[in-house]
Order: C-alpha cells, then structure tokens, then sequence
C-alpha cells in the first residue's frame, strides 16, 4: 500500500521536497513542505455552503508557531503557546495576502488555511516554506483556487541578489523582501532595505520573479499528478434584471455625486441618492436589497475609475501624481520625550517617542534558538473615532500589527546604534483622522517625534502608497491614494525611505498581478511624491533637537572588569539594591561587564558611577577617594569607600594639629575625602583626611 507522495523541486540551488497524502486526510488540500531541518505542514479546508447573508470571502490564514520546531518550551505559566507572536501574525498576513486575489468574486464560502512549522533550522526560513505550502496546498485541494502562487524570499549582499538566503547572508543583506506571484505577475511584496535606490529594489522583485515563474511551474506539476477536481460552488452575481435597471436609474444622479470633490458632501449626497433608489424600488427592496447596494457600489467604482483614465480626474480634484495638502507640528507636548503630528489630507497621525534603559528592551519568544530582544520599537493604533465610527475599542489587531511594523521596519535603517545612542526606544503612533495611508503618515510621525526627542537619526524618512487603476491596456498609477481610490482601486503599495533610498515597500493588489512597466512607474512616481513629503516635514523640524527632554533619562556608560560584575551586585542584590536606593537611578550591567545608569539626574549618575568603580577598582596609595564616616573609635575613625571597602583614619590623620578627640573632627555620616596612604598585607586601608565635603 502507497502512503502518499513525495515531489521534488529545486529553489535557488537548494532541494526542497513535498509530501502530500500520507496525513491529514480530512483536509481538503495537505502537504508538508521541508528544505534541509525545516518542515513546515499546510492544511486547508472550505465549508460546503457560503454562511447565511455572508457579502464578503472570509479566508482565514493562520501561521502557528510550536516551539517544539526548535526545541524548546514555552515559557508562561502554562507552558503552552498562546496569543500570536508579532511575527507569526505578520507571516499570516504575508501569506494570505498573495492567494486571496486569486478566488472569484462572489466566493463567499468559509476557506481556512493553516500553517504548522514543525521543525526548524536557522539557515531555512520556514515563512517562505508556509507560503508555497499555501499555494500546494489550495492548487491540489477541490476549493477553486486560481493559482498557484510561487514565494522566495531575496536577499541583496555584495552587489549580488540571494535566492532565500542563510542567517549570516540575511545579516549582511542591504534588502530583505518577501516575494510572491503567479508565472505571469507580481503578487506581494513586502521589504526592508538599507537606503537602495529604486532601480536596486526593481531587480531584486524582477530577480525573484524568475524564480517563482519556476516554483509555479514545478507546482502545476504537482497539481497534475494529485490534485482534486475543483468543486462546483455558489458563486454570487448581482441579478441581471435588477442590476440593469438600477443602473438606468441611478446613472445621473450617481455623476452628480461624484462632481462633490469634498468627501463628507459628497457622502452626504450619496445617502440622498441612496434613499432615492430604495424608495424608487421599494417593490423589490425586501427581496434585491443586496443586488441593488452591489448595483450601486459597481457603478460607482466604475464611473470613479473611468474618470481618473479617461479624464484624469480623481475623487478630490487631484491630479495622478498630487500628494494632499501637508502640515506638521512638533514638540507639542511637554512631558513626553519627543512627539510630532503629521497630517497629509484628512489623514492624521500623532506620534510619541520615549526613550528607555537597557531593560526596557522587549523581549521575543520565537522560533529562533534564543530569544531575540528589540531596541526600536513602533506600535500603530487607530480607534473607531477615526473614521467618525461609534464602536468599542479593541487590542490591537493584525491590521495595527502590520501597520507598526512596516512603519517600524522603515525607520531601523536609519536608527542609530546602541554605542551611538545607549537609549532603547519607543513610537507609538495614534491615528486621530483616517483617510488613506495612515502607515506611511505614521512613518513621517514617527521620524519627526524621533528627531524632536534628539535622536540622532541617520536621516530622515518618509512614506507614501501609491494607487493603481487598471482598466484594459489603460494603466493609471496614483499618488498619495485616499481611502475611496485604495477601496475603488487595484492597489496600495506603500514605498518610504530617504532622500538617498528606500527603507521599506509592501504591496497589496485586488487583480491577478502587475508587471515590470506598473511596478517601475511606481516606484519612480513614489520617490518624486517622497521627496516632497520630505520637504514640508524639514518645513516643521529640519534638524535633530541638540538636546534630549529633561524629562528622558541620561544614560552614561563604562566598562567594569566582568569577574567584579559579582561584588557590584552583591549577596542576593543587596550591594546594587542599595546604590540604586541612594541615588535613585536604574542599573544595566551586561555580561561583559558593560555599565549603562540612567535617571533624569546627571548628578545622582556620577554618584552612581563613582560608587560602582570604588567597588571594582582596587585601591591605590596616594589616590583620593570621596567616602562616608560609618564608625568612630578612641582611636581614629572608620570610613566606607564604596560597599565592602572601608578603610581607618588614624586621630593622628584626622588634621596637621593635634586632635583630642575624634568627635571634634568627624561625625558618624559625614562625608569625606580620604587618601589612601598604606595598604598592608592584610588587605588593611590606612587612610588620611583630606577634606570634609
């Protein structure tokens, strides 16, 4: 009896293999996909009928991160793995976003997608093996899915571009883009680079397209030899009937709508047209509601679309390439660290940023061999209010984790480094006005929060998503799209960088893929809307504040010999408790022995600082220390140099004249300034007063 089968391909020079009908046999569509130690298994299944009153397709994709994979158990009190990491919602996005242009308009069938790395090596990312398993998965199921869809991962390192590269050529890389696409056209992409320039990133895309047309061949393969019939579904379509006259009635009054440029008339004019229609068809109203609200919505978008074509007309008034009226401010509150408001249109954004220690760095559990921790760190949220919605609020959702990365993956380039700049740091970007493009509002936000708090960013950055309306041959790319065009429109590719490069790009499209000509005339389009971006945002803040908040905590650094690391923290913390009790501050101490005090008090630092390096540092005869009195004999007195050095002034040292009494000179608590005049074989501090402080 044959268990299942087994297929191979080849994908930049390695071999990955494909199992498929040895598990999971109540799936519609399995296989495992492995390359090298990684494995990851991908099922998915349809319901047979659409849920009642259902107007949309509801794809469920889920990337479910088993630590297991690497070897190691969930921490948390449970012991199990919990909510999503950041990372495995991103990956679930970075999967669904390819495949769902791929199923019929009208599907509204439940389809569910689950991928399960089950082992995994460093050198094999398994986010590239979950998206081709996807693809296998759904292409050799019986749910109609138009593929299949290939997925790399490219790497740019030497002037040369990597096909999914290893850990060592990911770290080296100037691009890091995620890839997806059919034999005929681009897909997804997702990406960070290091300042390229639009020509770099173009061949990178191009460079891992050729593979993917390979992966997609390899693949049809695949589907040949195993794959299911595709099952006959309800497919909707607005009633012929309805829909004609709908149209005949609603045509003018739809173009007097559209002649309103501004947005909140105009959608007050649609309500009125809106009644109209269903007062006019109120016969039929109860049995077509939903063909007569599809009616509209298409003949809107078309006559939308067809103005910006044909006459180059979009919904506001602007021309294809106009970016919306631009203001900024910074600096607009006082207790924070650094904060900004950027506003492009209706569109508004108000970014903060705090600066932190050390320990303030989040911590990552993931499938890596250790945990990773973040020093930059940007979170989007965008509440109901935006949009002018009366709704609870909820946490953040896999939209706001997108978005805070891509904005936070357009600024790491440009993030200073920890040995520039020992501060961990956090944006937070609060979306107060949505309409379009909050991502790329939060990137502009965040850079100017970034240089008002005086962080020394490389450069500054900006963002803006590009629209595309494609109808035929006629291809119309835009600028600055609003949220009508991006709803109404084919694509939302969001492009930010420097004045010199791009940082990031992720792409989004609604029809079956895009070729070289769309993509490099949108690129070129997006750099020439950046820079003016750039421009107005250098209008509100041109330079890095020189200093940081009074409010930010002032970090100074040193190195300590890492075998004292033990006596600076002491039995059980006692010895860095109690210095962190006196002065006030927060103590970082890597395992290289590398200090980081932090506090809004310089002074309470230097403290700080000079009580550890009296810790660590051996005494010197003939160098001065700055100690405190702790006890008095007949005999002279005692003195605490730092925790557990002390050394004794003799009465005889206490002045030049003769001292009666101790007590006459010093007190129990005085502070003092002592030399160091003898060290005897017993490790015993003879010392001599040289002020009172």
């Amino acid at each position: 009896m044959e268990l299942g089968k087994t297929f191979h391909m080849t994908v930049g020079g390695r071999d990955f293999t494909i199992e498929t009908g040895k598990y999971c046999g109540q799936a519609n569509g399995h296989c495992i996909v492995s390359c090298g130690e990684t494995s990851v298994m991908v099922n998915t299944t349809m319901a047979k009928q659409p849920r009642p009153g259902m107007d949309f397709f509801p794809l469920g994709v889920d990337y479910e991160e088993k630590m297991y994979a690497v070897g190691r158990i969930p921490g948390g009190y449970k012991r199990r793995e919990g909510r999503p990491s950041d990372k495995a919602i991103i990956t679930s996005r970075l999967i669904d976003r390819p495949i769902r242009p791929l199923f019929e308009k009208g599907f509204y069938n439940d389809v569910a997608v689950v991928a399960t790395p089950l082992s995994v090596e460093p050198d094999v990312s398994p986010e590239v093996l979950a998206m081709m398993g996807s693809s296998i998965a759904l292409s050799i199921s019986d749910i109609p899915f138009a593929g299949p869809t290939g997925s790399v991962q490219v790497a740019f390192v030497d002037g040369k571009y990597i096909i999914n590269p290893t850990v060592e050529e990911r770290e080296k890389s100037l691009i890091n883009l995620m890839l997806a696409g059919t034999e005929e056209a681009i897909l997804m992409v997702e990406a960070g680079a290091k300042e390229v320039s639009e020509e770099e990133m173009l061949q990178a895309i191009l460079f891992g397209h050729e593979e993917i047309k390979k992966i997609c061949k390899e693949i049809k393969k695949i589907q040949k030899a195993v794959g299911k019939k595709k099952a006959e579904v309800e497919v909707y379509h607005v009633d012929a009937k309805v829909d004609k006259d709908v149209r005949k009635y609603a045509d003018k009054l739809m173009d007097k709508v559209l002649e309103e440029f501004d947005r909140h008339k105009r959608d007050a004019k649609e309500e009125e047209m809106n009644e109209k229609v269903f007062k006019h068809f109120a016969d039929i109203l109860e049995e077509h509601q939903k063909d007569i609200v599809n009616s509209l919505y298409n003949l809107k978008k078309e006559k939308v679309r067809a103005k910006i074509t044909e006459k180059g007309v979009r919904p506001d008034g602007r021309s294809t390439h106009e970016v919306r009226p631009i203001w900024c401010e910074t600096g607009l509150l006082p207790r924070v660290h650094g904060s900004a408001v950027f506003t492009r249109g209706e569109t508004q954004v108000l970014t903060t940023c705090t600066l932190g220690t050390l320990s303030d760095m989040q911590e990552i559990e993931g499938l890596h061999e250790k945990d990773e921790v973040k020093r930059y760190m940007h979170q989007y949220n965008m509440p109901p209010y935006t949009t002018g919605e009366a709704r609870p609020l909820k946490s953040p959702g896999r939209r706001e984790i997108g978005h805070g990365t891509l904005a936070e993956r357009a600024l790491e380039a440009v993030i200073p480094s920890y040995e520039e700049f020992p501060y961990c740091i956090r944006t937070v970007s609060d979306v107060l006005s949505s309409n379009g493009s909050t991502s790329q509002a939060s990137v502009c936000g965040s850079t100017l929060s970034l240089m008002d708090a005086g962080v020394p960013i490389k450069a500054p950055v900006a963002g803006v998503a590009m629209g595309l309306i494609k109808e035929g041959k006629k291809v119309t790319v835009l600028t600055d799209i609003q949220g009508l065009e991006d709803f109404l429109g084919d694509m939302d590719f969001k492009v930010a960088g420097t004045e010199k490069g791009i940082t990031a790009i992720q792409m989004d499209i609604k029809i079956k893929g895009i070729d070289e000509n769309i993509l490099r005339t949108a690129l070129e389009q997006a750099r020439v809307g950046r820079l003016h971006i750039l421009s107005k945002m250098m209008e509100a803040l041109d330079h890095v504040r020189p200093e940081l908040s009074k409010y930010a905590p002032k970090i100074i650094s040193f190195n300590i010999d890492p075998d004292k690391i033990g006596d600076v923290i002491g039995k059980s913390g006692a010895t860095i408790n109690k210095i962190i009790e006196e002065t006030g501050v927060k103590i970082d101490i890597d395992d290289d022995g590398k200090v980081s005090i932090a506090s809004a008090n310089k002074e309470m630092n230097e403290r700080a600082k000079e009580i550890i390096l009296g810790i660590t540092e051996d005494l010197e005869v003939g160098k001065q220390y700055t100690g405190k009195v702790v006890k008095l004999m007949q005999f002279g007195a005692f003195v605490e140099i730092a925790p557990s050095k002390d050394g004794m002034i003799h009465i005889s040292k206490l002045a030049k004249e003769r001292v009666e009494k101790v007590e006459d000179v010093v007190k129990v608590d005085d502070k003092v300034k002592v030399e160091v005049i003898k060290i005897d074989d017993k490790g015993r501090v003879d010392l001599k007063l040289v002020e009172k402080l």
